[in-house]
Parts: structure tokens; sequence; C-alpha cells
């Protein structure tokens, strides 16, 4: 980032003014919090008809078996938690954290510390779920250390928002520095590392998620290799009663195994798993499937019904 950028240029206003909305939804208690994320949830869903059609497309690509009806409600759910992530990213910023902590159930870390025990650091596989943010202050009760990888983002401002707002509950590091992602596995820290979106041609393989074919970037495999580090997944959800949150550790069976195609489908089995747990509790709103191996990326295009 440019840090001679002038934060308070005209073109940063409509910035400042979203996180002064994200530290007043950081005030708001937890139950009035999550009604207030589902509103935001359906007026986004009314807003965004682009967004609400590739969530529509993902959804009848997926999860076939559902009726137009039940469909259009799984759509309806996705923006409602989705709306509610966004408050639980003010709450992960600024929030009160002893609070959240409290509501969270935690499930099979030690798996993780049998990880840790080896010395090589750990991978720690997670996904695009609603409340992703909030799964990073979440984990910080952890006794060791986490740093996470992230996308630097376009707006500036943004970014060192976002950034210092990790910052409060781990090592943000950026996913190209690989450099620094292995020096943080030699120190025995855990990397957490969302790798399922699509990312483009470059660097991926094509293999099956939710049984259609979806680009899948082979960079999890060398992150294991870089320090023979042993890695694991995270399923992250909000519970169904509406009274707080579980994390759990699950392993990835057979990884690696020495391919990287075969890496990248039992890295999308285990990640899948976790979604099935609280399938609209997932980010179903960004195009998982627009690269496809004979280069049709014409499956968003079609006009909305």
């Amino acid at each position: 980032m440019n840090t001679s950028t002038s934060f308070f240029a005209p073109k940063y206003w409509p910035t400042w003014l979203g996180i002064l909305v994200l530290r007043l939804l950081a005030l708001l208690p937890y139950r009035l919090g999550l009604g207030f994320g589902r509103l935001i949830g359906i007026t986004l869903y009314y807003l965004l008809p682009k967004r609400r059609h590739v969530t529509d497309v993902n959804c009848k690509l997926c999860f076939p078996e559902l009726t137009p009806q039940e469909r259009e409600q799984f759509v309806k759910d996705v923006f409602k938690n989705n709306g509610i992530g966004i408050v639980e990213t003010a709450w992960a910023y600024w929030g009160n954290k002893k609070r959240l902590i409290a509501r969270t159930e935690y499930r099979g870390f030690e798996l993780l510390d049998d990880a840790l025990s080896l010395g090589r650091g750990a991978i720690l596989l997670g996904g695009h779920y609603s409340q992703l943010d909030l799964g990073g202050l979440l984990f910080s009760v952890y006794k060791t250390p986490i740093a996470t990888t992230y996308r630097e983002h376009n707006n500036p401002l943004m970014d060192t928002m976002i950034t210092k707002g990790r910052s409060s509950f781990s090592i943000p590091v950026e996913r190209k520095k690989i450099r620094e992602i292995i020096r943080k596995l030699k120190q025995n820290l855990i990397i957490w590392y969302a790798p399922d979106q699509d990312l483009g041609r470059k660097n991926s393989v094509f293999v099956p998620f939710f049984g259609q074919t979806a680009a899948t970037i082979t960079a999890t495999t060398n992150m294991v290799r870089f320090n023979n580090s042993p890695i694991v997944c995270l399923h992250l959800r909000r519970k169904e009663d509406d009274s707080g949150y579980i994390m759990e550790i699950v392993p990835v069976p057979d990884f690696p195994s020495g391919d990287e195609v075969e890496d990248a489908r039992l890295m999308n089995l285990a990640i899948e798993a976790g979604v099935r747990k609280a399938p609209t509790q997932y980010m179903w709103v960004h195009k998982r499937f627009k690269t496809q191996p004979d280069g049709d990326q014409k499956l968003y295009n079609t006009k909305e019904r």
C-alpha cells in the first residue's frame, strides 16, 4: 500500500462511512445483532440481483434435489447468513470478545495439539464461511498464535482496516509472501488457509466440489511440502438455535497423497463436509465454478429469471 495515500480524500469517504456503520454494529448485543444481520441480508437480497443470481446458480448446481421453492428459500437464507456475517465481522474487530468466546463450543482441538507436537507448524484448512473473520477471533483462545493468509484488498483504506482488525486476533500474512509463510511454519505456528475460491486457471487443477467441476489451486500441497507440515481442517458454523458457534477440527485423510490433483480432491472433500453441516452459512455469493476445463465461463452469464 502507498503510505503517502491520503485516506481523507473524497474517494475514501464512502469507505469511512462503511467503517462507521461497522463500528456501530459492533455495539449490538448478540441476539439483536443476529436479527439485524438477517435484516441486512434480506435487504441485500433485493438490492444485489447479480449476486442473487450467482447464488441461485450455485444452489441449482450443488443442490439439484431442491424444488424451486426450496431453492428460493435457500438463496434467501444464504443472504441472511451473509448479512449476519457483516455484523459478526464488526464483532470480531471491535466487539466483546469474552462474550462471543463464551458462546463457542470447541471440538477436536486435540488433533491440532498432536499436529503441533511435531514441531513443524500446521496448515489449518478453512473455508469461506459467512462468519469467516469471527472464526479468527473465536480461534484466538487457542494457546498458539495463528497466521491468517489473505489477499490484499484493492481499496487501500479497506485493506488497512481489515489488516488492523485481524491483527487483534491473528498474524495476517499476504498469501503471495511465501517466504513469510515458510518462516511461520518453521516457528511452529499455524497457517490458516482458505483455498476454496475460483482464482482462475493458473496454478489450478479441476476436481469436484459438490459434484461440480471446480478450478482448485494446488498451493495447499506446496504449503505442506515447505516444512513437511501436517494439515487439518476447520469446520465452522453457527448453532441452529442461535445460541453460539461450533469450531470443529477434523482430519484430512490421506493428505498429502503424492499427487497434487488427488490432494485438491481430498481438500475439496474436507471443505465440502464442513459446508454440508450448515449449507446456507457458506459464501455461495462467489462464482465458485466460473472457470471450466474447456474455457467456458458462461455459467453465471444467463439472464436472471
